[in-house]
């Protein structure tokens, strides 16, 4: 339908656009759409790759700044999580690791857009790190939400936006790869997928182009602020979603 195109395409550009200016949250914003208007393995299939495309360009624009040492701790940590979060789901209901992952996201980000500064909270090592990317895998195996742990980690420690971004996206890419393969892959890509993937691709790359033109021109405290704003997002939509399920 030419309406259910155009919503397609709107939600591509909107999240492409949400995760240039912040470096995260493309599928967040994209499936609170894409799901009215695309069966769920589309839209699961579309923002893994999709999804991969918009951060796989902004890890390649900021490969200069990348710093492996600070990396390799919570890549690593990450991959080793991932199978955990995947078994969590054999163990616990989605439902109530939703509600709570999403909870402790909502008191997090209100916590810190009440105050108006948020030092550096956290002075670690590659223990921590380690830590952290452990976390970040087994939220991301359990949830699909690959940068959210590594997000918040960034920010804790006190970094700049651009050493923020020179973290939590590549990290989260390797998680988000990781979920893909022990999930059992991408899902199936056939013809009206493909078809969807043509159409939107054009939106898509606009959308990241014009996100990271704004990128560009936000201060430290702006940037805070949208990370902060987009956690608060996820949290709500992880758990509102999760508590009418447990209810029902």
């Amino acid at each position: 339908m030419p309406l259910d195109l155009a919503l397609f395409v709107a939600a591509t550009f909107l999240g492409a656009f949400v995760a240039g200016v912040a470096g995260f949250a493309f599928g967040l914003v994209a499936a609170a759409i894409w799901l009215h208007v695309l069966t769920p393995l589309q839209s699961a299939t579309l923002i893994v790759v999709f999804g991969l495309i918009v951060q796989g360009y902004a890890v390649w624009k900021l490969r200069r700044a990348l710093d492996w040492r600070r990396l390799l701790p919570l890549v690593i940590g990450g991959q080793i999580g991932i199978p955990l979060g995947v078994e969590l789901l054999r163990w616990l209901p989605a439902s109530t690791m939703r509600v709570a992952i999403g909870v402790v996201l909502m008191a997090f980000s209100l916590n810190a857009l009440l105050r108006p500064k948020l030092p550096p909270m956290v002075k670690a090592g590659p223990m921590a790190d380690g830590g952290a990317g452990v976390a970040s895998g087994v939220v991301g195996g359990a949830t699909g939400l690959a940068g959210i742990v590594p997000t918040i980690w960034s920010g804790l420690r006190g970094w700049s936006k651009d050493e923020q971004r020179a973290v939590f996206q590549p990290v989260g890419v390797t998680i988000f790869i990781g979920c893909a393969l022990w999930l059992g892959g991408t899902g199936s890509f056939d013809r009206d997928t493909l078809r969807l993937f043509l159409i939107g691709l054009p939106a898509l790359l606009i959308g990241n182009w014009a996100g990271l033109k704004v990128y560009g021109h936000l201060d430290e405290a702006t940037f805070r602020r949208v990370v902060l704003i987009l956690l608060l997002v996820s949290g709500v939509a992880l758990a509102l979603p999760a508590m009418a399920a447990l209810r029902s």
